[in-house]
């Protein structure tokens, strides 16, 4: 079965031309026609080329374009390669300016929302609320009992009802008066959400 490379060769010394005389007329480099004729496809450039050659050097040389590339294709085909392969870059790792500035926006977007979901969970949480006095069932003899404590910097206190100034570090410090009829102290703390803390102490008024 003849080759397109015999074809084109044979027809090229049938019209006693030399390589050197079809690469002037032809302007195809004689490297690549003598490349044709082997059938040394990985010496040539890329198929559409190649196929360009060779309905070139068909037409030069008197033979039907269609079956020169017919041939062509038939022979290319099982042995087309790429000329040029892509180098193996895949397991390269090049850390790049876009690569930078897209960590550095990650960052700054992950401590923002951190930053927010921590006031977030401050402002939905009920307050802190300690009293250090009175203690539970605390023996009152005066009618003024010292309620002394500690809450969230931003919380409201009332004492059974009444507001207590908080200071900026949380601490509160009042005087209630006590009745008869006084049980209990009810210490409540209120969030800037509504959020509420609430102790009670029990009391015995011995008045």
């Amino acid at each position: 079965m003849k080759t397109v490379g015999k074809f084109l060769k044979d027809a090229r010394l049938v019209k006693k031309m030399s390589l050197t005389k079809v690469e002037d007329e032809t302007k195809i480099k004689k490297e690549f026609i003598e490349a044709i004729e082997a059938g040394v496809w990985k010496d040539l450039p890329e198929y559409a080329t190649t196929l360009g050659f060779v309905k070139n050097l068909a037409k030069f040389l008197g033979l039907d374009e269609r079956q020169a590339a017919a041939i062509f294709r038939r022979d290319y085909l099982p042995h087309k390669e790429a000329v040029n392969p892509k180098p193996d870059v895949g397991g390269k790792f090049v850390w790049s300016p876009k690569l930078t500035f897209i960590t550095g926006v990650s960052l700054v977007v992950v401590i923002i929302l951190g930053y927010l979901m921590i006031q977030y969970s401050n402002f939905v949480r009920p307050p802190a609320l300690e009293v250090v006095e009175p203690r539970e069932n605390a023996v009152v003899k005066t009618t003024s009992l010292k309620v002394i404590g500690q809450t969230t910097e931003d919380a409201t206190i009332e004492v059974n009802n009444q507001p207590v100034l908080v200071g900026d570090d949380g601490k509160f410090t009042t005087d209630l008066q006590i009745y008869d009829g006084t049980k209990e102290v009810i210490i409540k703390a209120v969030s800037r959400s509504g959020k509420e803390t609430v102790i009670t102490r029990d009391i015995k008024p011995e008045l």
